[in-house]
Order: C-alpha cells, then structure tokens, then sequence
C-alpha cells in the first residue's frame, strides 16, 4: 500500500501483559503513524481495564479473533513464551506483519518457519531486541560492516540483569520502571511456559546480538548450565564459534543485584578493539597500531534500553520509512544459540549448527 504521508498502520497488540502494557503500548500510542485500535490479553476483565486505561476500542480474549479483524495490518506479539510461534504464524498466514517478543520461538526450526512465511508472503517480521536500536550498536555494526577493526577474531560478553527470582517463581517485582501490570511468575518459571530460564530470558538478547553486530550466523556452541537448585538455568556460560571463524564467549546470570549489572561486550579485531558496557551507555575503540582511541559520546539514560523502538520500527518499516533493524533472521540466529546451548549443556557435547570455516 503506498503512503501518502496520511496513512496511518492499524495494529493490534496480543499479550497485554507486563511487558506489553509497559513498552508496546505506549510505543504505538506514541507513533504518529500507528493506530492502536486492539488488544487481547486471556482475562475479559483485565483487557476490559486496559482497553479504558489505554483508551483502546477492542478488546479480544483470543488471539485468533484479534489476527481475523478485517482492518488489522500489524501485530506486536508480546504473549507468554510458549504460544509466541502459534499466534506468530497465524497472523502471517492472515497477512500481517508481526513484531514478536523474545523468546521467539521454542525451538531454531520453528522460527526458520516464520522467517520463511514471511518472506514467502512478503511480510515484515520483526524480533524485539531493543540493544539492537541504540546508536552505540547501529555504529558498532557500522564499524565492523566496514572493516575498521579488521577482521573478528574473538567476542567476550558478560550479560547480567536481575531476574533470578522471575525465574525461580519466587517474587514477581519487573526490573524495569513502574509497570502497568506486575510480571506472572509461571511466564519464567514454568519450562512448559517459558521453555528455559536464563537462557531463553536473557541468553536470547546476546545470541541476537552476536549477529546483529557482526553479520555471521553461529556455527558451534558448547554451553554448560548451573540450575543452583531452581527447574531452570541460572547461571549460563557459551562458547559460539561464528561462521566467519570468530570465536566468543557467552557469560550470563539473573542473580545479580540491580545496582550492579552488566552487560559487557569486548570485540577484538586484527587492527582495532571494541569496547561496549550497554547498562552504563559507554563505548570505546583502540586502534592496535597504537593509532589511539575514540570514545563515543556516553548515552543518555533514556536511549540506554530503548523499548519503545521495536514496535515503532515496525510500523516505520511498514510505511517504507526506514529499514528493518531486528529483522526475523536475527531472532532466527538467537534461537540457533539457545537451542544449540541447550542441547550441549544437556548432552555435554558441542554442537554442530553448520560446517566450521576452520
């Protein structure tokens, strides 16, 4: 459909949730060119409350009576973990372009699935990786896209956020902001619901990542878990090896206090090293050569986590008025982690994604 300036994107939002109601919601509220017109959420009093809140007109206890509306264009799938394939795939197959939550899917060939729907039907499927739309990772991916610290050797990223007690089921307080709603604990806690516990929570942001700044795909993951006496994993370490030969090292936990995590990434390329830390907004690149370092200018506190910007840029995506940044072969790539690391923690093997460049 051509825009003539005026158009606007109708969308709908299923999974209402925390999470939903905190970032989604208020994202294309917030966009000019996006008209929020529904919302469904499993409980009628909860969505009728939003809907009121939120000044939204449709309400909807089923995804699938939302996906039918004949005027919807877009949707933001923001459900529990379980459940983001199924409505993800029905509303491609109804012809709407999706922005999916992540996890995205359970497995790597569930979301090799919908990345292929879309491009079979020419739709827009977005994974949500906020990281990913920051100005210190669009130069970073620049960077390295144009060969300024010469080619990858080695990645090291150490990634902690507090969200042990999410995953252990023991207390529901989010750790971002005041929530609309507060966090269900079976979300994380439940394997059948969430699918794993760090890594699929917060792994899954890293693994997009790895790819979204360098463009290789993973070849090889060996991983080993710590349940620390929880269902689920919380504390994780990867080895990934790149289909561009770059190795990297994954290190990741939820228990961690709020006052002190991290996200470090460290890229060290043959002529230049790259220093990110994205909870504190700081990037830095050393020259080897002794050519010395530029440090970019810090971000502000309201840029470091930008969660409005997915479903923004899904709706700027549609209009033609920008490109993709997380597109669906990104979240596809996470998942190839996950579910590789997975399987190597269970089986204690390395596991083999595609042929070795070494």
């Amino acid at each position: 459909m051509e825009d003539n300036g005026t158009r606007k994107v109708v969308c709908g939002v299923i999974g209402a949730g925390w999470w939903g109601t905190y970032a989604h919601l208020p994202a294309l509220i917030s966009h000019p060119r996006a008209k929020l017109v529904a919302i469904q959420t499993r409980d009628r009093d909860a969505a009728a409350k939003i809907a009121r809140d939120f000044n939204i007109p449709r309400t909807f206890t089923s995804a699938d009576e939302l996906i039918a509306q004949e005027d919807m264009e877009a949707v933001v799938i923001s459900s529990v973990p379980h459940l983001h394939f199924p409505q993800a795939k029905a509303a491609l197959r109804r012809g709407l372009h999706v922005l999916v939550e992540k996890p995205m899917t359970f497995t790597a060939a569930e979301a090799r699935q919908l990345v292929e729907l879309a491009q079979a039907n020419n739709l827009h499927l977005v994974s949500c990786f906020p990281w990913h739309h920051t100005r210190h990772g669009q130069e970073a991916r620049r960077l390295i896209a144009q060969g300024e610290l010469g080619e990858l050797r080695m990645i090291s990223v150490l990634m902690t956020n507090p969200v042990d007690h999410l995953i252990r089921g023991a207390a529901t307080f989010p750790t971002h902001g005041r929530p609309y709603i507060e966090p269900q604990a079976e979300t994380y806690s439940d394997p059948a619901v969430a699918g794993g516990g760090q890594i699929y929570t917060q792994v899954a942001h890293v693994a997009g990542y790895l790819t979204f700044l360098t463009g290789a795909r993973p070849a090889q993951v060996f991983a080993r878990f710590h349940n620390d006496g929880c269902r689920l994993d919380i504390f994780d370490v990867l080895s990934v090896e790149l289909e561009n030969g770059c190795i990297a090292s994954i290190a990741s936990t939820g228990a961690t206090p709020l006052e002190n995590r991290l996200y470090e990434v460290r890229i060290y390329g043959t002529k230049a090293c790259l220093f990110m830390e994205l909870w504190s907004g700081t990037m830095t690149v050393m020259r080897r050569d002794g050519g010395g370092e530029t440090r970019y200018p810090d971000l502000a506190p309201t840029e470091i986590f930008p969660e409005r910007a997915p479903a923004q840029n899904l709706v700027d995506s549609i209009l033609g008025l920008a490109t993709t940044v997380s597109p669906g072969t990104l979240g596809l790539a996470s998942m190839e982690v996950v579910e590789a690391a997975c399987e190597s923690a269970r089986t204690g093997q390395n596991i083999s994604l595609r042929e070795s460049p070494r």
